[in-house]
């Protein structure tokens, strides 16, 4: 014990005798009256020289975590992100210290993310250690599906858990929980009975074809369209955490339907084909997930699809003004002998300025398949949107539809009216 505070109290005496780069101090007010916890404060480093590690404190001088971000892979870290508790209307002043020396500061983890190659020899199929960062596969692979265990990259937070599909789907996949815990790295969404036996969470949704929560798509005027064909598709994690992790789907060379084009010089462009990155980000403490679509040029006249699944027969919810939910319950497997019926509430968040229209369910709602479908439109080359969700085993979350709508309104006043940022000082 005395070695290890002589060992903390040295790594202390190094950061306090390092040259400060500058010194910011940031404002962050909360303009709601009800509590806010874990609020993303995002501080863009570009101005700020080299960049090697970082301190936030509060102005009472307490430490808080904070994450260093390379989002474009060329080594410099471009973001720094920590996250605010804040009281009704309450107006907190944090101190950020930049060094051109040093590492990042290492803190508890409170997301996970994970790639992983398939290893069919090993025995047990939630023990894969293969784990990469990065995959590309060709248009023409014959089953990017099966390349990487749980079938592509997977991330989450202390509430929850998602896997995307490495195919033409690209579909949100969820993982329900019981307990507010970090699971993935254990269960690799696979989990054993042994594992269930001692309450860990597990696959909870049935997808197909479906939109599952949010997934991107094209569309060709009537119906939702796969993205394919493309020249080559990617999965990589861009940050691991330990308070938010970045996962990126990018698509070269898509061919997107060009139904909606409207003009003659936008149908020349359209015919064209496209480059689409879409960026996941999964913030600690949330159970919300933000979308972000850029394209290597202005696409203003196409139009795309987005949506969730409509749960077999699920209870709907919209407010006509970009938010739109379900509650429903269904077999997360066609294998209904040994998965049980789940119960989940879905929800996306879609900007009105990006919905051209929004689409009820089919009408036999009784079996597998259907959407809520928005049909969109981009605001010159990209658009944003977040998506959420509960599963009722949660005992911490939501067991009702009116439970999980009443929720999703309070969430939305949240997002219209985020925690306001100022930058009041460098030195």
């Amino acid at each position: 014990m005395r070695k290890l505070l002589m060992t903390a109290a040295a790594a202390m005496l190094q950061w306090a005798t390092m040259t400060a780069q500058q010194t910011v101090s940031v404002e962050v007010t909360n303009p709601l009256a009800t509590d806010r916890q874990d609020e993303p404060v995002v501080l863009s480093l570009k101005g700020y020289g080299d960049v090697r590690s970082a301190l936030v404190t509060t102005a009472e001088g307490r430490e808080v975590a904070c994450q260093l971000d390379d989002l474009d892979q060329d080594d410099t870290w471009d973001e720094l992100c920590f996250l605010a508790d804040l009281k009704g209307r309450e107006r907190r002043r944090y101190t950020v210290t930049l060094y051109g020396e040093g590492e990042p500061r290492q803190y508890p983890a409170r997301v996970y993310a994970e790639m992983l190659t398939r290893n069919d020899k090993v025995k047990e199929k939630n023990r894969h250690n293969n784990f990469i960062e990065s995959v590309t596969a060709r248009g023409d692979c014959a089953n990017s599906y099966n390349l990487q265990h749980h079938h592509g990259v997977s991330f989450e937070s202390e509430l929850n858990g998602i896997r995307i599909y490495f195919d033409k789907r690209q579909t949100l996949d969820l993982y329900g929980k019981f307990q507010k815990r970090l699971e993935l790295q254990q269960t690799q969404f696979y989990t054993s009975d042994e594992q269930k036996a001692e309450g860990y969470g597990d696959d909870v949704l049935w997808v197909g074809n479906t939109f599952g929560l949010g997934a991107f798509r094209g569309w060709d005027g009537k119906e939702p369209t796969m993205i394919e064909p493309v020249r080559s598709r990617t999965q990589r994690v861009v940050s691991y955490g330990p308070l938010r992790t970045i996962v990126e789907i990018v698509d070269r060379g898509w061919q997107a339907p060009v139904t909606a084009v409207t003009s003659g010089e936008g149908t020349a462009a359209a015919n064209s084909k496209l480059n689409m990155t879409i960026r996941y980000t999964q913030y600690a403490g949330h159970r919300d997930t933000d979308v972000d679509v850029t394209f290597n040029r202005t696409v203003g006249d196409y139009r795309f699809s987005t949506g969730i699944i409509d749960i077999k027969g699920s209870e709907e919810f919209s407010d006509r003004q970009g938010l739109r939910a379900c509650w429903g319950t269904d077999y997360p497997s066609t294998d209904t002998v040994k998965w049980k019926r789940e119960t989940l509430g879905l929800a996306i968040l879609m900007p009105q300025k990006y919905i051209a229209e929004e689409i009820a369910a089919g009408k036999d709602r009784s079996v597998q398949g259907q959407n809520y479908t928005y049909v969109v439109r981009t605001a010159g080359d990209r658009l944003s949107y977040k998506v959420a969700y509960t599963s009722a085993n949660e005992q911490f979350g939501f067991h009702s539809a009116q439970a999980w709508f009443s929720y999703l309104q309070e969430w939305k006043k949240s997002v219209v009216q985020p925690v306001k940022v100022v930058v009041k000082d460098k030195k």
